[in-house]
C-alpha cells in the first residue's frame, strides 16, 4: 500500500527504551572500571525490584501485566536510579528507592504516560532526604582507594555490611568532588587550592571524567537515533556552563569554573538521560529550552548555596511542576490563526 512521504513508522515504546538502555551501557562499563563491580549488583537489584513492583501494582489495578513489563520503562527507571546512587549502597536502600519510584511516582498516577514527576528522581530525592548519611558514602575510585575492594568484598559489603578484617569504612569511601568542594569552601579555602586535591582530575572527578564522557557518548547516540532532541541537553549544558562561568569570572576564588560543574556529579547523566524524560517534561521545542535552562540554573544554585552537593534531582522535580505552565505559554501558533 502506498503511503504519503510524511507518514513514517514510529518506533515502539519498547524500542525507544531499549535504545536508552543501550546508550547507558558505555557509562556502566566506565563506572565498573572506575569504581568496581558494585554498580552491577545495584543495577540487578533495582531491575528485579522494578519489575516485581510494576507487576504487583498492575495486578492490583487489574491491568495487563505483560505489555507493561515488555515496554522496558520500569527497567529504564531502575537503571537511572541505580546509577544515581552510591555503588556500594546497602541492598535495602536500592530496593526501597526503586519500590517508591515505581509504586508511588509512576503507578500511583496511572502508569507510563501519566506521571507528572520523573520517577527515578522522586526515588532518589526520597532516599537523599531520608538517609542523607548513607547517600553520601561514595566509594573512592579504585586507583585512589587505600584498600580497594574486589567484587567479592563489594558483594559482602552491599548485602551484609561486612568489610574485610581491619579495614575501616573510610578506607574505601571518599567525598565526591562537589561534596569536597562545598565542605572546603565552608572552611574558607579557595577554589584553586581545593582543586589540587587528589580526588580531582583534569576537568572533574578523578576517574569520574571517563564515566561522564561515556554518558556523553551515549547521549549523542540517542540524538543520532532521534530518541531525544538536541533542545534539552544543549540548553541544560549551556545554562549550567554560562552561570558557572559568570560566577567564576566575578569571584574565581569562591566559585569553580564550568569544566568542574559539567564533568563532575551527574551533569551528563542528567543532560541526556534524566531531563529528557518524555512524560514529565515539556512537549514544545521552545518549552524544552526553557525547561532545561531552568534545570541547569537551579542545579548550579543548589550546588553552590543549597544543602546538597548535587542538585539535579531537586532541580528536575521543581521544573516538573512548571511543565504545564511552560507548555501552555509555548504552544506554537496554529496554522491559519492569529496567536
Amino acid at each position: 500500500m502506498n503511503r504519503s512521504p510524511y507518514i513514517t513508522d514510529a518506533p515502539s515504546v519498547s524500542m525507544i527504551m531499549l535504545k536508552v538502555l543501550l546508550a547507558l551501557v558505555p557509562g556502566i562499563m566506565a563506572y565498573t572500571w572506575v569504581y568496581g563491580g558494585g554498580i552491577l549488583l545495584s543495577l540487578t537489584l533495582a531491575t528485579i525490584t522494578a519489575l516485581i513492583t510494576e507487576a504487583a501494582i498492575l495486578k492490583i489495578r487489574q491491568r495487563p501485566i505483560a505489555p507493561s513489563l515488555a515496554d522496558l520503562s520500569a527497567v529504564v527507571t531502575a537503571w537511572l536510579l541505580a546509577l544515581a546512587l552510591p555503588p556500594l549502597a546497602p541492598w535495602w536502600l536500592v530496593v526501597v528507592g526503586t519500590l517508591f519510584a515505581i509504586a508511588i511516582a509512576k503507578q500511583l498516577y496511572g502508569g507510563l504516560g501519566y506521571n507528572p514527576f520523573n520517577p527515578a528522581m522522586v526515588g532518589y530525592a526520597v532516599l537523599l532526604i531520608s538517609f542523607p548519611v548513607i547517600m553520601t558514602k561514595w566509594p573512592a575510585p579504585l586507583e585512589l582507594a587505600t584498600t580497594p575492594l574486589g567484587w567479592t568484598e563489594q558483594f559482602k559489603l552491599i548485602f551484609g555490611s561486612v568489610l574485610p578484617t581491619g579495614v575501616p569504612l573510610d578506607a574505601v569511601t571518599s567525598a565526591t568532588p562537589l561534596d569536597y568542594l562545598k565542605t572546603q569552601r565552608m572552611l574558607q579555602h579557595e577554589v584553586e587550592a581545593i582543586s589540587q586535591g587528589p580526588i580531582f582530575g583534569h576537568f572533574g572527578a578523578k576517574g569520574g571524567e571517563f564515566v561522564t564522557a561515556a554518558y556523553l557518548l551515549g547521549g549523542l547516540y540517542l540524538i543520532q537515533q532521534r530518541i531525544i532532541s538536541w533542545h534539552l541537553p544543549t540548553a541544560f549544558i549551556a545554562a549550567l556552563a554560562l552561570i558557572s562561568f559568570i560566577f567564576n569570572i566575578v569571584e574565581p576564588s569562591q566559585f569553580a569554573g564550568p569544566s568542574l560543574h559539567l564533568m563532575a556529579g551527574a551533569s551528563m547523566l542528567g543532560a541526556f538521560f534524566i531531563i529528557t524524560d518524555p512524560v514529565s517534561g515539556p512537549t514544545t521545542p521552545k518549552g524544552k529550552l526553557y525547561f532545561a535552562a531552568g534545570v541547569g540554573v537551579l542545579t548550579y544554585l543548589i550546588r553552590v548555596y543549597g544543602g546538597y552537593p548535587d542538585g539535579i534531582a531537586f532541580a528536575v522535580l521543581i521544573m516538573n511542576m512548571c511543565v504545564p505552565l511552560i507548555d501552555a505559554h509555548t504552544q506554537p501558533r496554529v496554522f491559519g490563526h492569529k496567536r
